[in-house]
């Protein structure tokens, strides 16, 4: 079945995934206005879902929609496809900035360097900067999250300055600790979880990003603005054990 390109003037695409699926690409680049778009589309589902809609899925300039295709076709009738296409092309042709919600400000305590933040040093010297510039830039920004994804509760956040921009580990480890700060390429993001990962690790935060009997279970949702406050070895450890307590 072939499906019109809905285009306007933003060149937005909407396009199946299957038969249970349909994505909406905003575009192609990574930028905070088409991200308030996600959001705007986000929102609206929120709101105003359809008969048999299941979840959406937020990322960096798409959101991907799914749906019961039974469900669809009870209620509307015809290609459950097709109904879902009119559906979101209506609320694509009206969406407003106004739709989007009021970005949330969420601060996270970093120590940086040391033991915990082992590739602070090289990261400096790649770029031929202090160590203390390299904490200094970084924490000076504030930071979007553009989605959540690898893992649950890890944010992949937009803004990080090109001055500190550093590639990944050759090697990655197979290992790494909960709360992790770390840059790849012109992204930095915190590891929610022990995992994997080549990421460069230049700090670590005492913040639990992932409690899974919470709700939402995420520290952080896609929109949200990020400011990471440099803190003391002492302070992490502390504010860690206090943490500790709390969830026993």
């Amino acid at each position: 079945m072939s499906y019109p390109e809905f285009s306007n003037q933003e060149n937005i695409m909407i396009k199946p995934l299957g038969d249970t699926a349909m994505t909406v690409q905003f575009g192609a680049d990574i930028t905070p206005d088409l991200h308030q778009k996600v959001k705007a589309l986000s929102s609206k589902l929120n709101n105003h879902s359809f008969p048999g809609f299941i979840e959406y899925i937020p990322a960096f300039a798409s959101v991907t929609i799914f749906y019961d295709p039974l469900v669809v076709y009870q209620a509307f009738g015809g290609s459950p496809s097709q109904a879902v296409y009119s559906i979101l092309a209506d609320m694509v042709s009206h969406l407003q900035k106004e739709d989007a919600p009021t970005q949330q400000i969420r601060e996270i305590p970093v120590c940086y360097g040391g033991t915990l933040g082992p590739d602070l040093q090289y990261v400096a010297d790649y770029h031929q900067l202090s160590v203390d510039e390299v904490i200094s830039i970084h924490s000076s920004v504030e930071y979007l999250v553009y989605m959540i994804g690898f893992a649950p509760g890890f944010p992949y956040l937009g803004g990080l300055s090109k001055k500190i921009a550093t590639p990944r580990r050759s090697s990655p480890r197979v290992s790494i600790p909960a709360g992790s700060v770390g840059i790849a390429g012109s992204q930095t993001g915190v590891y929610p979880l022990e995992t994997p990962g080549g990421w460069q690790l230049i700090g670590r935060t005492f913040l639990p990003l992932f409690t899974p009997n919470s709700e939402p279970p995420t520290f952080l949702q896609a929109g949200d603005i990020v400011k990471f406050i440099p803190i003391s070895e002492k302070e992490y450890m502390l504010r860690r054990r206090f943490y500790e307590l709390e969830s026993d």
